[in-house]
């Protein structure tokens, strides 16, 4: 009797250490996938925005304050991806889109009604290239 209480023990430790670990699998499985998925939407919303600031950088004459407002919308975005990031390329490809950004920015300031936005195109679509799963 005391040998089939120590089996159902041992049954019982085994079957809760189990669960533990499988909660801890499905837990950080999970976590890849919701960081994976935010990477993609926002890398998606970071296209949307790269896409209005090709538009406002033809439409500038009209409306300079446009360009402002597709870079600040895209470094909004670029900082959701860095702050969930947990992967070097992803980070690389943040850093690469946050400098191309950064030149247009000067560009504007140093009077470029109509600065040279293709690195930033080009970053912009390393960074949909490495987000997608």
């Amino acid at each position: 009797m005391a040998s089939t209480r120590r089996r159902s023990r041992r049954a019982a430790v085994a079957a809760a250490v189990a669960a533990v670990g499988l909660t801890a699998a499905l837990t950080t499985g999970c976590d890849a996938v919701d960081r994976a998925l935010d990477c993609v939407q926002s890398a998606d919303a970071i296209a949307d925005s790269v896409t209005a600031l090709q538009q406002a950088v033809e439409a500038a004459v009209d409306d300079p304050t446009q360009v402002e407002e597709s870079l600040d919308s895209i470094d909004k975005n670029l900082d959701r991806i860095g702050d969930k990031a947990d992967n070097t390329d992803v980070d690389q490809a943040v850093d690469d889109l946050g400098r191309a950004v950064e030149n247009v920015r000067v560009a504007i300031e140093n009077g470029d009604a109509t600065p040279d936005i293709s690195p930033v195109t080009d970053a912009a679509g390393e960074l949909t290239k490495v987000c997608t799963p």
